[in-house]
Order: C-alpha cells, then sequence, then structure tokens
C-alpha cells in the first residue's frame, strides 16, 4: 500500500460534491483459463478536474500523429499512447484517491461467484473502506460513474451494494447518485481506467512499470482473500 496527501482546491472548505469514478480488471471465468484475479478500482475526486482538458489535448495530439483515437482505454491503446497518458496523470497524482480491491478468484468459494453476491460484496467493501476515510464535512453529494452495463443483474447488483454502503455510512445531509456513462464521454472513466490497469498488471503479471508512475495516488490495494488457505481449482 502506498499512501499520499490528497490536495484539494483552494475551495474545497466550501459545500460540493465528490466524484467516485468505478472500473474493473480480469475476467469472470473461475478456472484456471481464466485471469488469476479480478480487481475492482475506485478514483475519488472534485472538480475542477484536473486533466480533462490535458487528455483532450493529448487525444488530438494522437489523431494529428496520424492514429485513429476515439478516447483512451489502456488494455487497447499502443504503448506509445499509454506513456503519454500515464505522464499527464503524473502531474496531478496529488488530485486523486485511488483505492482497490484485488480478488485471487481462485479463493473465491462457488456460491460467491454469482453476480447478485459477488458485486455487492467486493464493491461494498471498497466503497466502505473508502467513505469511512473521507472527510465528509463539506461535501454536499456523492456521484459514482461506473462505465455503461446494460440493465441486468450485474447492474442490480451495482446498484445495490453503491445503495446499501451509501445509505448506510453517508450523513443524511449528503446526497448519492449512481450513473452510467459510456466511457468515451468520460475522461474520469477513462483515468480510472489507466489506474485500474497498472493495478491489474502489477497483480496478473508482476509487471510493476505503470503502477510505479501513479503509486503515490494508491492509497490501497487489498487483498481480501489474503488470508484464505482453500484453493478451489
Amino acid at each position: 500500500m502506498t499512501s499520499g496527501n490528497l490536495q484539494l482546491p483552494a475551495t474545497a472548505s466550501t459545500p460540493h460534491p465528490l466524484y467516485i469514478f468505478l472500473d474493473e480488471g480480469g475476467d469472470f471465468n473461475f478456472s484456471p483459463s481464466g485471469s488469476r484475479y479480478f480487481t475492482l478500482t475506485s478514483v475519488l475526486v472534485r472538480r475542477p478536474f484536473p486533466l480533462d482538458g490535458a487528455l483532450t489535448e493529448l487525444r488530438y495530439d494522437v489523431v494529428e500523429s496520424g492514429l485513429e483515437i476515439e478516447y483512451f482505454h489502456a488494455a487497447v491503446d499502443r504503448q506509445a499512447t499509454r506513456d503519454k497518458v500515464f505522464a499527464r496523470i503524473r502531474t496531478a497524482l496529488n488530485r486523486f484517491r485511488v483505492d482497490a480491491v484485488i480478488v485471487d478468484k481462485c479463493k473465491t468459494g462457488p456460491s460467491m461467484r454469482t453476480d447478485t453476491r459477488f458485486y455487492p460484496e467486493m464493491m461494498g467493501y471498497l466503497l466502505r473502506y473508502v467513505i469511512k476515510r473521507t472527510r465528509l464535512s463539506h461535501v454536499t453529494e456523492i456521484i459514482a460513474i461506473t462505465d455503461r452495463i446494460p440493465v441486468n443483474r450485474k447492474r442490480q447488483a451495482v446498484e445495490k451494494a453503491v445503495k446499501t454502503v451509501l445509505t448506510k455510512w453517508l450523513p443524511a445531509s449528503v446526497k448519492y447518485r449512481i450513473l452510467h456513462h459510456d466511457s468515451k464521454s468520460s475522461v474520469g472513466l477513462q483515468i480510472a481506467d489507466y489506474f485500474n490497469w497498472a493495478i491489474f498488471r502489477a497483480w496478473e503479471r508482476a509487471d510493476r512499470r505503470s503502477l510505479n508512475i501513479v503509486s503515490s495516488a494508491v492509497r490501497s490495494q487489498f487483498d481480501i482473500f489474503r488470508g484464505g488457505t482453500t484453493r478451489w481449482y
């Protein structure tokens, strides 16, 4: 775990909303042929967003270099593009709080693997941890944003987890909303994707190159089954 001080704008003492952008990594193939880990990452930030302008300018720089790119997505971007995105993110690390839950999938029991249980428990733990460690005295609203999810059991499970945690742990004066947006429409979601990709690569492939660049913003990486001894495959 690496920690640092979250630097908020000078207006942080005035009433303001907080944004939580959420992203995930890995797959739901609970067998040796699937990813070893599943990661769930949150990025806490408030306005004015520090990198929206810089990453928009970078996207057009990439377009003008001859590549066709609609938005940044770490898993498919070329390495040269990833390097440039991480370089921009690095300039504003003290404006983000990043936390992640790491799931060693082979330690996940069969009854835990359904959408209706897995997501509420993992998302619930992550959000509870973040909210309990966030100063809320001047926060008017929590706005949680995920990549667009079809209206299905997974979306219902995500929304249930977010609502359950925020209802329980937020003061009555703090409202909350859950939004599902296309990543291409949100620089915040693209930044969450990059943070999550760096964390996932570090655990899945022992490749810490990208995580080392942004680690000062990463407050926690919690291996939720670290004490487990049963492996199911």
